[in-house]
């Protein structure tokens, strides 16, 4: 039997970049190779396409995929030139540029079947203010916020911020994802310093009241018949989950599945996959709430392409429902590739 090809995209040009090779990696590592030949493609940061390792059996340990810092230019290609007749893309790629439509758009033109939400759901999700109005309109509680847009008079923003919401806050760029740009304010100076942080990342600001609440995630995997997993728990000992915490310093542990009563489990599953249609939601998404000391449950966001190593914790929250981590990549791409279908049977 002919073996499946499968691209695996990578890097890109957001901030999450690093995050993103990490889990390709991982990816790479855990696919069934006697389903699947696999080629990798590395985009830089400037956005160039570089055709990178092609792997027909495991790789060893120490392969490494390229970085920006080990680039080979002679490898670079057209983006077109990712191509291949019957494959299906992985597009392993967080972030802006990565997982907010522009890269599902590029792979609709080219015809080329793939994994994960379509260029509607990823460029929604991938936007917090906007997320936010769409799952009002689905009647899914929020934590209170106040959107600032670039243009907007900062000090009448302030004042509607103090206003509607009590410090603590949290300020976050609209378009981001791995807590990038987000910083927690106590009084209106560090509130001042944080939407100038913000503002680097993006013209779209979020503002939102700080809460005293445990982080859940609940896993969604299918396209128009989503399932969703037992919920897990973020356990920190940071005061709030930064890139830094999550990537790099390692320090957060993972409680799964979370101990919660079976009423709470069955909102939060109800709401994940409530909110996952809301957006017209496909192939997999992470769905994250806050669970708060008052016992209020609040969708916090939807991640289209959550972190994807075997430590993430959207592959493990799927292992506690016995489905692992290579199993998981196979059915991903079957999903993409129904999809695939059932639009290619729309458009005639």
């Amino acid at each position: 039997m002919s073996k499946q090809d499968l691209i695996l995209l990578y890097g890109g040009r957001s901030a999450e970049r690093e995050v993103s090779v990490l889990s390709a990696e991982s990816v790479m590592r855990a696919i069934d190779y006697q389903a699947f030949s696999v080629q990798t493609y590395f985009i830089t940061q400037s956005g160039d396409f570089i055709q990178t390792q092609a792997f027909e059996e495991k790789p060893a340990d120490d392969e490494k995929l390229m970085t920006n810092d080990t680039v080979d230019w002679s490898k670079k290609v057209a983006p077109s030139a990712i191509y291949k007749e019957g494959a299906v893309v992985f597009p392993v790629l967080h972030g802006p540029m990565g997982e907010d439509g522009s890269i599902q758009g590029f792979l609709e033109v080219l015809k080329m079947p793939y994994v994960g939400c379509g260029i509607l759901a990823s460029s929604v999700a991938m936007d917090k203010i906007t997320t936010k109005r769409v799952l009002e309109s689905a009647g899914i509680p929020q934590v209170p916020y106040v959107a600032v847009v670039e243009g907007d008079d900062i000090d009448e923003k302030i004042a509607a911020i103090e206003a509607t919401l009590s410090y603590p806050v949290f300020t976050k760029p609209s378009n981001m994802g791995s807590s990038v740009g987000i910083s927690k304010s106590e009084n209106q100076t560090e509130l001042r310093t944080a939407l100038e942080l913000a503002f680097k990342y993006d013209s779209r600001v979020l503002v939102e009241q700080g809460v005293n609440a445990r982080e859940i995630e609940v896993g969604l995997l299918g396209n128009y018949d989503v399932k969703s997993t037992f919920p897990g728990e973020v356990v920190k000992d940071v005061a709030f989950y930064d890139y830094d915490a999550k990537y790099i310093d390692n320090k957060i542990t993972m409680a799964i599945p979370a101990q919660l009563d079976p009423e709470v489990v069955k909102i939060m599953q109800t709401n994940a996959e409530k909110a996952f249609r809301a957006i017209g939601g496909l192939g997999l998404a992470r769905c994250d709430f806050f669970y708060t000391d008052k016992g209020e449950i609040f969708l916090n966001e939807l991640n289209t392409m959550p972190g994807f190593t075997q430590w993430s914790m959207y592959p493990l929250l799927w292992d506690n429902m016995a489905l692992n981590y290579t199993d998981l990549i196979t059915k991903l791409v079957e999903l993409g590739k129904e999809v695939f279908q059932k639009h290619e049977a729309h458009l005639l």
